[in-house]
Protein backbone atom coordinates (compact mmCIF):
# COMPACT_ATOMS: atom_id res chain seq x y z
CA UNK A 1 0.00 0.00 0.00
CA UNK A 2 1.34 3.56 -1.28
CA UNK A 3 1.55 6.12 1.65
CA UNK A 4 0.12 8.43 -0.56
CA UNK A 5 -3.19 6.42 -1.07
CA UNK A 6 -3.27 5.65 2.86
CA UNK A 7 -2.91 9.41 3.62
CA UNK A 8 -5.62 10.26 0.96
CA UNK A 9 -8.21 7.17 2.32
CA UNK A 10 -7.05 8.38 6.23
CA UNK A 11 -8.29 11.94 5.07
CA UNK A 12 -11.80 10.63 3.84
CA UNK A 13 -12.45 8.73 6.86
CA UNK A 14 -11.76 11.30 8.93
CA UNK A 15 -13.26 14.23 6.80
CA UNK A 16 -16.53 12.00 5.73
CA UNK A 17 -16.72 12.80 2.13
CA UNK A 18 -14.16 12.80 -0.69
CA UNK A 19 -14.79 17.20 -1.06
CA UNK A 20 -13.96 17.45 2.73
CA UNK A 21 -11.03 15.25 2.09
CA UNK A 22 -10.14 17.78 -1.02
CA UNK A 23 -10.56 20.63 1.30
CA UNK A 24 -8.06 19.38 3.98
CA UNK A 25 -5.42 18.14 1.33
CA UNK A 26 -5.66 20.87 -1.80
CA UNK A 27 -6.33 18.19 -4.08
CA UNK A 28 -8.40 17.19 -6.25
CA UNK A 29 -11.39 15.14 -5.76
CA UNK A 30 -10.94 13.36 -8.96
CA UNK A 31 -7.18 12.63 -7.31
CA UNK A 32 -8.51 11.60 -4.23
CA UNK A 33 -11.14 9.03 -5.47
CA UNK A 34 -8.58 7.35 -8.42
CA UNK A 35 -5.96 6.40 -5.33
CA UNK A 36 -9.18 5.52 -2.84
CA UNK A 37 -10.54 3.31 -6.38
CA UNK A 38 -6.36 1.91 -6.62
CA UNK A 39 -6.44 1.40 -2.50
CA UNK A 40 -9.78 -0.53 -2.98
CA UNK A 41 -8.78 -3.09 -5.81
CA UNK A 42 -5.25 -3.31 -3.73
CA UNK A 43 -7.04 -4.63 -0.84
CA UNK A 44 -10.25 -6.40 -2.75
CA UNK A 45 -12.60 -4.77 -0.86
CA UNK A 46 -14.89 -2.02 -0.91
CA UNK A 47 -13.32 0.76 2.01
CA UNK A 48 -16.35 2.69 2.08
CA UNK A 49 -20.07 2.28 2.16
CA UNK A 50 -21.41 5.30 -0.23
CA UNK A 51 -24.00 7.35 1.33
CA UNK A 52 -26.11 10.65 -0.19
CA UNK A 53 -24.49 12.38 2.90
CA UNK A 54 -21.13 11.29 2.90
CA UNK A 55 -18.84 8.44 2.78
CA UNK A 56 -18.90 6.18 6.10
CA UNK A 57 -16.39 3.77 6.28
CA UNK A 58 -17.19 -0.53 5.92
CA UNK A 59 -15.92 -2.75 7.96
CA UNK A 60 -12.47 -3.52 5.74
CA UNK A 61 -12.16 0.67 6.09
CA UNK A 62 -12.19 0.50 9.76
CA UNK A 63 -9.82 -2.54 10.12
CA UNK A 64 -7.59 -0.34 7.59
CA UNK A 65 -7.60 3.34 9.52
CA UNK A 66 -6.48 1.38 12.57
CA UNK A 67 -4.12 -0.07 10.73
CA UNK A 68 -3.32 3.60 8.82
CA UNK A 69 -3.23 5.06 12.49
CA UNK A 70 -0.40 2.78 14.14
CA UNK A 71 1.39 2.95 11.09
CA UNK A 72 1.60 6.70 11.39
CA UNK A 73 2.28 6.59 14.95
CA UNK A 74 4.91 4.39 14.97
CA UNK A 75 6.44 6.36 12.22
CA UNK A 76 5.93 9.09 14.25
CA UNK A 77 8.30 7.47 17.22
CA UNK A 78 11.34 6.24 15.06
CA UNK A 79 11.52 9.80 13.54
CA UNK A 80 11.66 11.28 16.64
CA UNK A 81 14.53 8.31 17.56
CA UNK A 82 16.76 9.48 14.53
CA UNK A 83 16.37 12.91 15.75
CA UNK A 84 17.56 12.03 19.52
CA UNK A 85 20.77 10.55 17.54
CA UNK A 86 21.67 14.08 17.15
CA UNK A 87 20.80 14.80 21.52
CA UNK A 88 19.54 13.60 24.06
CA UNK A 89 15.99 12.69 23.17
CA UNK A 90 12.64 13.95 24.87
CA UNK A 91 9.65 11.33 25.01
CA UNK A 92 6.48 13.16 25.23
CA UNK A 93 3.74 11.08 26.72
CA UNK A 94 -0.06 12.27 25.72
CA UNK A 95 -1.82 10.97 28.41
CA UNK A 96 -6.37 11.82 28.95
CA UNK A 97 -8.01 10.82 31.99
CA UNK A 98 -11.35 11.64 34.24
CA UNK A 99 -11.58 14.19 35.66
CA UNK A 100 -10.65 12.78 39.17
CA UNK A 101 -7.32 11.39 38.57
CA UNK A 102 -6.25 14.68 36.74
CA UNK A 103 -6.41 16.76 39.50
CA UNK A 104 -4.49 14.97 42.04
CA UNK A 105 -3.14 11.44 41.90
CA UNK A 106 -1.33 12.02 37.72
CA UNK A 107 0.30 15.27 38.66
CA UNK A 108 2.21 13.69 41.45
CA UNK A 109 2.34 9.81 39.28
CA UNK A 110 4.22 12.39 36.62
CA UNK A 111 6.47 14.41 39.35
CA UNK A 112 7.81 10.48 40.35
CA UNK A 113 8.43 9.59 36.82
CA UNK A 114 10.28 12.52 36.09
CA UNK A 115 12.65 12.21 38.60
CA UNK A 116 13.60 9.16 37.05
CA UNK A 117 13.22 9.83 33.43
CA UNK A 118 13.52 13.56 33.15
CA UNK A 119 13.65 14.46 29.99
CA UNK A 120 9.99 13.36 30.14
CA UNK A 121 7.43 15.48 28.71
CA UNK A 122 3.82 14.85 29.56
CA UNK A 123 0.29 16.65 27.64
CA UNK A 124 -2.52 16.11 29.75
CA UNK A 125 -5.93 16.26 28.69
CA UNK A 126 -9.36 15.82 30.81
CA UNK A 127 -11.76 13.84 29.24
CA UNK A 128 -15.02 12.14 29.49
CA UNK A 129 -14.56 8.14 29.43
CA UNK A 130 -16.36 8.25 25.83
CA UNK A 131 -13.79 10.99 24.97
CA UNK A 132 -10.97 9.40 26.12
CA UNK A 133 -11.94 6.16 23.82
CA UNK A 134 -12.24 7.86 21.08
CA UNK A 135 -8.58 9.72 21.09
CA UNK A 136 -7.34 6.70 21.84
CA UNK A 137 -8.45 5.05 19.02
CA UNK A 138 -7.68 7.32 16.90
CA UNK A 139 -4.16 7.89 18.05
CA UNK A 140 -4.72 11.33 19.13
CA UNK A 141 -3.46 10.34 23.40
CA UNK A 142 -1.15 7.72 24.00
CA UNK A 143 -2.69 6.54 27.23
CA UNK A 144 -5.80 7.22 28.94
CA UNK A 145 -6.52 6.61 32.74
CA UNK A 146 -10.55 6.70 33.00
CA UNK A 147 -13.61 5.10 34.75
CA UNK A 148 -15.51 3.00 32.33
CA UNK A 149 -18.32 0.94 32.65
CA UNK A 150 -18.32 -0.34 28.69
CA UNK A 151 -15.65 -1.47 26.47
CA UNK A 152 -14.94 0.36 23.22
CA UNK A 153 -13.65 -0.97 19.50
CA UNK A 154 -9.95 -0.26 19.30
CA UNK A 155 -9.05 0.13 22.65
CA UNK A 156 -6.66 -2.08 24.86
CA UNK A 157 -7.24 -2.39 28.67
CA UNK A 158 -3.59 -1.82 29.56
CA UNK A 159 -4.79 -2.75 33.79
CA UNK A 160 -8.08 -2.43 35.27
CA UNK A 161 -9.27 -1.64 39.02
CA UNK A 162 -12.58 -2.06 40.67
CA UNK A 163 -13.96 0.82 41.24
CA UNK A 164 -16.40 1.25 42.88
CA UNK A 165 -18.30 4.34 44.49
CA UNK A 166 -17.62 5.92 47.51
CA UNK A 167 -19.44 8.49 49.60
CA UNK A 168 -17.60 11.26 50.59
CA UNK A 169 -18.19 14.13 53.60
CA UNK A 170 -16.77 16.23 56.14
CA UNK A 171 -14.89 14.05 59.42
CA UNK A 172 -17.61 15.63 61.90
CA UNK A 173 -20.58 13.97 59.60
CA UNK A 174 -22.92 11.91 61.13
CA UNK A 175 -22.45 9.38 58.66
CA UNK A 176 -18.44 9.71 59.03
CA UNK A 177 -17.79 6.95 61.71
CA UNK A 178 -19.75 4.61 60.10
CA UNK A 179 -18.64 1.33 57.79
CA UNK A 180 -19.92 0.81 54.30
CA UNK A 181 -23.08 2.75 53.70
CA UNK A 182 -26.22 2.06 52.25
CA UNK A 183 -27.48 4.44 49.29
CA UNK A 184 -31.21 5.20 51.12
CA UNK A 185 -29.44 6.07 54.58
CA UNK A 186 -27.08 8.69 52.59
CA UNK A 187 -30.03 10.39 50.48
CA UNK A 188 -31.27 11.62 54.15
CA UNK A 189 -29.03 14.24 53.74
CA UNK A 190 -28.39 17.26 51.62
CA UNK A 191 -26.16 16.08 48.39
CA UNK A 192 -23.77 17.53 46.14
CA UNK A 193 -23.60 15.83 42.48
CA UNK A 194 -21.57 15.89 39.52
CA UNK A 195 -23.15 16.41 36.11
CA UNK A 196 -24.83 13.53 34.25
CA UNK A 197 -21.41 13.06 32.38
CA UNK A 198 -19.64 11.43 34.99
CA UNK A 199 -19.80 7.88 35.65
CA UNK A 200 -20.63 8.20 39.30
CA UNK A 201 -23.55 10.14 38.79
CA UNK A 202 -25.18 7.71 35.74
CA UNK A 203 -24.26 5.10 38.22
CA UNK A 204 -26.47 6.52 40.96
CA UNK A 205 -28.92 7.32 38.40
CA UNK A 206 -29.60 4.11 37.42
CA UNK A 207 -29.18 2.62 41.15
CA UNK A 208 -31.77 4.78 42.23
CA UNK A 209 -33.89 3.90 39.16
CA UNK A 210 -33.54 0.42 40.26
CA UNK A 211 -34.69 0.91 44.10
CA UNK A 212 -37.29 3.35 43.13
CA UNK A 213 -35.03 6.22 45.25
CA UNK A 214 -35.10 9.96 44.18
CA UNK A 215 -31.88 11.60 44.10
CA UNK A 216 -32.83 15.88 45.58
CA UNK A 217 -29.64 17.68 44.86
CA UNK A 218 -28.89 21.04 46.79
CA UNK A 219 -25.99 21.24 44.00
CA UNK A 220 -25.10 20.09 40.82
CA UNK A 221 -21.74 20.77 39.00
CA UNK A 222 -19.32 19.64 36.64
CA UNK A 223 -16.34 20.96 38.38
CA UNK A 224 -15.35 19.15 41.89
CA UNK A 225 -13.62 21.61 43.34
CA UNK A 226 -17.00 23.57 44.32
CA UNK A 227 -18.21 20.29 44.72
CA UNK A 228 -15.42 19.33 47.68
CA UNK A 229 -15.80 22.94 49.11
CA UNK A 230 -19.58 22.58 49.80
CA UNK A 231 -19.48 19.21 51.51
CA UNK A 232 -16.24 20.31 53.61
CA UNK A 233 -18.20 23.31 55.05
CA UNK A 234 -21.82 21.35 55.48
CA UNK A 235 -23.42 18.10 56.02
CA UNK A 236 -23.91 17.38 52.83
CA UNK A 237 -22.66 14.25 50.87
CA UNK A 238 -21.07 13.62 47.55
CA UNK A 239 -19.69 10.51 45.53
CA UNK A 240 -16.68 9.76 43.95
CA UNK A 241 -14.21 6.96 43.22
CA UNK A 242 -11.19 6.70 45.50
CA UNK A 243 -8.45 7.42 43.62
CA UNK A 244 -10.23 10.94 42.90
CA UNK A 245 -10.37 11.91 46.45
CA UNK A 246 -7.34 10.07 48.31
CA UNK A 247 -4.55 13.08 48.42
CA UNK A 248 -6.69 15.10 49.56
CA UNK A 249 -9.02 13.66 52.29
CA UNK A 250 -6.51 14.29 54.90
CA UNK A 251 -6.05 18.08 53.92
CA UNK A 252 -9.80 18.96 53.46
CA UNK A 253 -10.85 16.81 56.36
CA UNK A 254 -12.59 14.79 54.27
CA UNK A 255 -13.68 11.09 54.99
CA UNK A 256 -14.91 8.26 51.87
CA UNK A 257 -16.96 5.77 52.83
CA UNK A 258 -18.10 2.68 50.56
CA UNK A 259 -21.77 2.49 49.48
CA UNK A 260 -22.80 -0.96 49.35
CA UNK A 261 -25.60 -0.73 46.83
CA UNK A 262 -24.42 -3.26 43.95
CA UNK A 263 -25.09 -1.23 41.15
CA UNK A 264 -22.35 1.17 42.27
CA UNK A 265 -19.75 -1.51 42.77
CA UNK A 266 -19.73 -1.83 38.84
CA UNK A 267 -17.27 0.31 37.56
CA UNK A 268 -13.94 -0.05 36.44
CA UNK A 269 -10.58 2.16 36.19
CA UNK A 270 -8.48 1.26 33.49
CA UNK A 271 -5.95 1.99 31.81
CA UNK A 272 -6.03 1.92 28.19
CA UNK A 273 -4.08 2.58 24.54
CA UNK A 274 -4.45 1.82 20.76
CA UNK A 275 -5.33 -2.08 20.44
CA UNK A 276 -2.88 -3.20 18.49
CA UNK A 277 -0.19 -0.53 18.97
CA UNK A 278 3.08 -0.82 19.61
CA UNK A 279 3.99 1.08 22.20
CA UNK A 280 7.03 3.39 22.72
CA UNK A 281 9.20 2.44 24.97
CA UNK A 282 8.44 5.98 27.19
CA UNK A 283 5.06 4.91 27.15
CA UNK A 284 5.32 1.72 28.22
CA UNK A 285 7.34 2.77 31.54
CA UNK A 286 5.20 5.11 32.08
CA UNK A 287 2.00 2.77 32.30
CA UNK A 288 3.53 0.08 34.43
CA UNK A 289 4.76 3.09 36.97
CA UNK A 290 1.15 4.31 36.90
CA UNK A 291 -0.22 0.59 37.66
CA UNK A 292 2.28 0.47 40.50
CA UNK A 293 0.99 3.79 41.93
CA UNK A 294 -2.39 2.86 41.29
CA UNK A 295 -2.11 -0.66 43.11
CA UNK A 296 -0.58 1.41 46.13
CA UNK A 297 -3.91 4.06 46.25
CA UNK A 298 -6.10 0.95 46.04
CA UNK A 299 -4.65 -0.84 48.76
CA UNK A 300 -4.68 1.82 51.28
CA UNK A 301 -8.59 1.85 50.02
CA UNK A 302 -8.84 -1.85 50.80
CA UNK A 303 -10.46 -2.59 47.13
Amino acid sequence: MHGISLKYFVAVAQAGSLSGASKQLHVAVSAISRQIARLEEEVGAPLFERAPRGMALSEAGRLLLAHARRTQLESDEVLRQIAGLQGTPHDEIRVGASEGPAQGFLPVAMVDFRQRYPRTRFALQVLTPPEAMRQIAGGDIDVAVSFNVEPAQGVAVAHSWRAPVYAVMAESHPLAGRGPLHLEDVLAYPLALTDDKSTARRLLNRTCALEDMQLQAALISNYSPALHGFVRNSNAVMFAGYISVAWRLKQDGLVARPVANAELQSRNLQIQTMEGRLLPPGVARFIEHLKARIDEVEAAAGV
